[in-house]
């Protein structure tokens, strides 16, 4: 059952009919619950209805009364009463009562808006769906004084006790909405906030967030931040699935040890996959058919948590260690432009165009360490991939030493290994017929395939600032799964298909490389990449060995070679010779008449440029 056609309306003198399955319901509901609902009468209740003083709810498919709610004044219209809430048994546990109570609510507010809105009830749900719209459980003391109002209780089973107590208790629960007390609250409220805001204001201006990777760059910032313009530094860690639990414990520790006041570690892990990495997969996503793009893509999920975290805290200063050579600058920048546009985004290694060299100086002079590994390559790790930077990558001819690769090649010249991956419309599942989600898969093909030193190169292109640039990355997953995904989707999709995703991928690979992933032109790119994988469903074998791998074939239900009645340079059952022969001539016919004029044109020229030359200058 949905509520998707069910109308929330005041009644009108159209609804009248209704009001005897009203009648009936409210009378039914009162015996079930055994207390509460008070009997009212069909004239009752259609006096209500003709007035507009009741909110009624129409299955417009049935054309059937669902639910009902009706308000009416007290005392001169000081106190409004909503009551006779119902709703059919069929349509419960939907969320209609909240819906009901919700537009009686906004009702009575609209024709008595300075009256106190009460009601009672014995049931929690309601008792709790008032809490929400403002009330408060009150004495019967504090309700409406008017005799006429308790009197249409005598039918209520329990009448008899609320004479008893004088009619100022009884088991329902009295809640009130008083209007006055409501913008008395509301004004100390606000004033209060105004003068939290005013603090608050100042203490912010003197906060700022750092992000924080632990690295040589980022420990700078910690320092700089402190020593130089006196701010309060809160660092944060965004684990794009780069670092072990150890690994961000070091961290932190040496974000206290540099004097953040506060640190967070936030993991974005699954929806960096979700929302990024498959997509990449899907596309069959390499820049310039090389790279990827494993840091490209995971600084977008990074600026976007640290601008949130920044809005969260109420924080307006932003800093990020990129320096003013690389594309990392201008993805953070875009993010914590469009997600914090008020924030002030600081960049000491940029403004200040330090060397490494000199950051690692001035951290010394402070007493903080430097990591030895800190002082010769820059690495970044997630998920998708590790980039390495260093000396060799600022030349054109030089290849980054073993040292500079986070992991050692453990398989001697030797060693040989078969794989099999599972692919699911698209995404890996399974790894040597082991069933798990996709990101144990990316992590298990990583740990498996770099042992051999697979997914190791250096990537040279163009940067978003227009300057050629080369990074070393070493990426064991990302290159396998996509040259798997690609080969499985090369036998199971049209050619069509494949054409149009070719084209769309460049981009969405282009979008995401340069920071762009919150245009929505993205999430048009990503639908399509999305329906495409439907039948991409399969396992593909995959060969490694020391420093390479090779991509041993397919096997897919939907596989369209296996499924086509001919074999590529050997046998045919789909057509003949002869509808080959027809075939080539009608798909030449254009091409053919195209070079039977341009043989007409060179005969019609009798005399040769030569000879028109020679006699010029003769």
């Amino acid at each position: 059952m949905k509520l998707s056609h069910v109308d929330i309306v005041i009644a009108n003198s159209t609804h009248c009919h209704f009001a005897s399955a009203i009648a009936v319901q409210i009378e039914e509901s009162a015996k079930q619950r055994k207390t509460g609902i008070a009997k009212r009468s069909v004239n009752y209740l259609q006096g209500k209805i003709r007035s507009k003083h009741a909110v009624i709810a129409i299955d417009r498919l049935l054309n059937q009364i669902v639910g009902f709610c009706y308000i009416e004044s007290w005392q001169d219209k000081a106190y409004v009463s909503n009551s006779g809430l119902i709703v059919f048994p069929e349509y419960r546990n939907l969320g209609l009562s909240k819906a009901l109570k919700s537009k009686a609510f906004m009702l009575a507010r609209e024709y008595y808006p300075n009256a106190k809105i009460f009601g009672l009830t014995t049931n929690p749900q309601v008792m709790r769906i008032n809490y929400e719209l403002g009330y408060e459980p009150a004495a019967f003391t504090g309700l409406t004084t008017d005799k006429t109002f308790w009197q249409g209780c005598a039918s209520c089973v329990n009448f008899t006790i609320l004479q008893a107590k004088g009619y100022q208790n009884c088991l329902c629960t009295g809640m009130l909405y008083d209007p006055q007390r409501k913008q008395k609250q509301k004004e100390q409220i606000e004033q209060k906030e105004q003068g939290v805001l005013q603090n608050n204001k100042m203490e912010q201006s003197m906060k700022v967030i750092v992000a924080f990777s632990g690295g040589l760059d980022t420990s700078f910032c910690v320092k700089y931040l402190q020593q130089e313009h006196d701010l309060e530094v809160h660092t944060v860690t965004v684990n794009t699935g780069g670092f072990t639990q150890i690994e961000l414990a070091q961290i932190e520790r040496r974000a206290y040890q540099l004097g953040a006041k506060t640190h967070q570690s936030i993991d974005v892990t699954k929806d960096f996959y979700q929302e990024c990495v498959k997509f990449l997969i899907f596309a069959n996503a390499l820049k310039n058919n090389c790279y990827p793009l494993s840091v490209s893509a995971e600084r977008a999920f990074q600026a976007m948590t640290i601008a949130k975290v920044a809005n969260m805290m109420g924080i307006t200063k932003i800093a990020h260690g990129c320096t003013g050579a690389g594309n990392d600058q201008v993805r953070f920048d875009l993010m914590f432009h469009i997600l914090s546009p008020e924030a002030q985004i600081i960049t000491p290694i940029r403004d200040l165009k330090l060397s490494r060299a000199a950051t690692q100086e001035y951290l010394i002079k402070h007493g903080a360490s430097c990591s030895e590994s800190s002082k010769n390559y820059s690495i970044n790790k997630g998920l998708w991939g590790t980039s390495v930077g260093g000396v060799e990558t600022l030349s054109s001819h030089l290849y980054l030493k073993d040292e500079a690769w986070p992991t050692k090649i453990a398989k001697t010249q030797d060693r040989e290994e078969t794989l099999k991956i599972t692919f699911i419309n698209g995404e890996p599942i399974a790894l040597n017929d082991e069933l798990s989600n996709s990101i144990q898969v990316i992590q298990k093909l990583n740990d498996i395939a770099s042992q051999y030193g697979v997914g190791r190169d250096i990537h040279v292109g163009d940067t978003i600032i227009n300057i050629k640039g080369r990074v070393g990355f070493e990426a064991p997953a990302p290159l396998i799964l996509i040259k798997a995904h690609h080969l499985l989707e090369k036998h199971v999709l049209t050619k069509a298909q494949l054409k149009i995703k070719t084209s769309l991928s460049d981009t969405y690979a282009e979008m995401v490389h340069e920071g762009q992933f919150l245009d929505p032109a993205a999430r048009d790119i990503e639908a399509l990449l999305l329906s495409t994988q439907a039948k991409v469903t399969g396992d593909v074998f995959v060969k490694l060995y020391p420093l390479h791998f090779v991509l041993l074939g397919i096997q897919s239900e939907h596989d369209l070679m296996q499924a086509q009645n001919a074999k590529y340079g050997e046998e045919n059952a789909s057509f003949t010779g002869d509808d080959v022969k027809g075939f080539t001539k009608v798909m030449s016919t254009q091409l053919a008449a195209y070079y039977q004029l341009q043989n007409k044109d060179k005969s019609a020229k009798t005399t040769p440029l030569s000879s028109i030359k020679a006699a010029v200058t003769g």
